[in-house]
């Protein structure tokens, strides 16, 4: 597979000076729903994958190579643009290299590395905490340099507005941008006070981990280089509630054709490309 031309698409809407809302995606199909409501990019998050491959919260213990493989089944899918989150980079520096190396080769146009210590500690008590500055500059760098297409976007993130304050954000996105990365990913900037403090102390595109109702004017948030916002991650739940109800009316006896809900013969084909394999069997097969 051949994975530049979606990472130049992605740097191209960084470089647009507009700000787009990535759809939240964690499979094949979503990947190429996505790409045909015409998304400019999908995101994985890793709540999303933990929930994806191991049906458990987001602690941490889906591994790398777990996670990889979910990405490469989702980019062999389709075209679209993959954002993912990559927690701390799977450990420290080097850890990072290495998830920067694999998740390259799995196909993703951007991964944002954070400075939050994971996973929790002993007595941490679900408080979140920062490591140090140094150690997250160390970090960025690994990732910066352990990539070998120049058109990967490598993230910083942080989220120290929300756990220390912006003063700190700003010191640390300062310090991560002359690290090398393209782009900064902030958690906690929920007002526009915020923003304009550490948009007016950084050069880079802006990445925003969620959207207050003060700062959802998109041609605001454009105007502070905010690039990518998130907008939640609502489409597995959804899914979760549409199979609870499937199963459920199944179960008390509501026939097939009664159920509520259902994805039609025909969006179904759409999605797992069956005219394409239709003429593959015809091609290879001598048809079906």
């Amino acid at each position: 597979m051949h994975w530049t031309a979606r990472r130049e698409k992605f740097r191209a809407n960084l470089a647009a000076n507009a700000c787009i809302h990535p759809a939240s995606v964690y499979d094949p199909i979503t990947m190429r729903i996505a790409e045909d409501l015409g998304y400019e990019a999908g995101m994985l998050g890793g709540s999303v994958a933990s929930l994806a491959v191991l049906g458990a919260p987001d602690l941490i213990t889906l591994t790398l190579s777990e996670f990889a493989g979910l990405i490469l089944r989702m980019n062999r899918a389709a075209n679209l643009p993959l954002v993912v989150d990559a927690d701390h980079g799977y450990g420290n520096a080097l850890n990072v290299r290495r998830t920067v190396e694999e998740l390259e080769t799995a196909g993703v146009a951007a991964m944002t590395v954070e400075d939050t210590m994971l996973p929790a500690s002993f007595g941490d008590k679900g408080k979140a905490r920062l490591i140090s500055v140094e150690e997250g500059v160390g970090k960025m760098r690994a990732a910066v340099d352990a990539r070998q297409d120049k058109d990967l976007v490598i993230v910083g993130r942080t989220s120290a507005a929300s756990i220390a304050g912006v003063e700190d954000a700003i010191v640390r996105a300062r310090a991560y941008e002359q690290a090398g990365v393209d782009a900064l990913f902030f958690i906690g900037l929920d007002t526009r006070e915020k923003l304009d403090a550490v948009a007016g102390a950084i050069k880079l595109p802006i990445f925003l981990g969620s959207l207050s109702p003060a700062i959802t004017d998109k041609d605001y948030l454009a105007s502070r280089r905010v690039c990518v916002a998130l907008t939640g991650h609502p489409t597995f739940p959804a899914s979760v509630q549409a199979a609870y109800n499937t199963l459920k009316a199944q179960r008390e006896g509501t026939p097939t054709g009664k159920l509520q809900g259902v994805a039609s013969s025909e969006m179904m084909k759409k999605y797992t490309r069956d005219a394409d394999y239709a003429r593959w069997l015809s091609e290879y097969l001598g048809g079906r």
